[in-house]
């Protein structure tokens, strides 16, 4: 495991029976939700926060706050799986699909290739491919348990990919960029999967 210092708060451990099928190999389930992060919360006034996809040829389709805001909005309820372990059912968001973002990117002519890395406030960034934010799979959320996202969990907005360890559901976040191919984030420099799928605990490098 990478020696990495992070901030760790709202964890209580507690362990609870969870019907089978459900839980990944490795994992149990929690209602807490622990914060996790690996330096300061940033807080940028909503303003001056964008949110930009930035295409191979330097292209970029950029939307303000409000932009954003006016979007189509879907209300997904996921389930959420931490690399340290904890789930989190039935977790409730609001945010706007990546499908969305990528489409109306598409119309003004920014084009990329098969992965994707994210980039966020405070300098965070975290590696996928363009498979794992497209087809329903991913949004830009904004909102949690009926409110707005709390900056601890990474609000004003952050990724949401559940269906990948939690690290990959990028905090934070200010856009995407779209790449030939794949280049590791942060903590994948560190040692954390590239891809990491929970059902087949690909936690490390190494890792299958």
């Amino acid at each position: 495991m990478p020696d990495q210092p992070f901030i760790a708060r709202g964890f209580r451990g507690r362990r609870l029976q969870t019907p089978a099928g459900r839980l990944p190999p490795g994992q149990y389930e929690t209602r807490d939700f622990p914060v996790l992060s690996a330096g300061p919360t940033p807080r940028t006034p909503l303003a001056e926060w964008d949110f930009a996809i930035r295409g191979l040829d330097g292209r970029s389709a950029r939307w303000t706050w409000d932009e954003l805001m006016a979007l189509p909005r879907e209300t997904p309820t996921v389930d959420i799986h931490c690399v340290t372990k904890w789930s989190r059912f039935d977790t409730r968001w609001e945010g706007v699909s990546v499908d969305v973002l990528l489409a109306a990117a598409a119309n003004e002519g920014v084009s990329g290739g098969a992965f994707v890395l994210a980039f966020c406030d405070g300098g965070y960034t975290t590696n996928v491919p363009l498979a794992d934010v497209t087809g329903g799979k991913a949004w830009i959320a904004f909102g949690h348990d009926g409110a707005p996202l709390d900056p601890e969990h990474g609000g004003p907005a952050r990724l949401l990919i559940p269906h990948l360890y939690f690290w990959k559901s990028a905090k934070w976040v200010r856009g995407l960029r779209l790449l030939a191919h794949d280049a590791r984030g942060f903590w994948e420099e560190l040692g954390y999967h590239d891809r990491g799928d929970p059902w087949r605990e690909q936690r490390y490098q190494g890792d299958p």
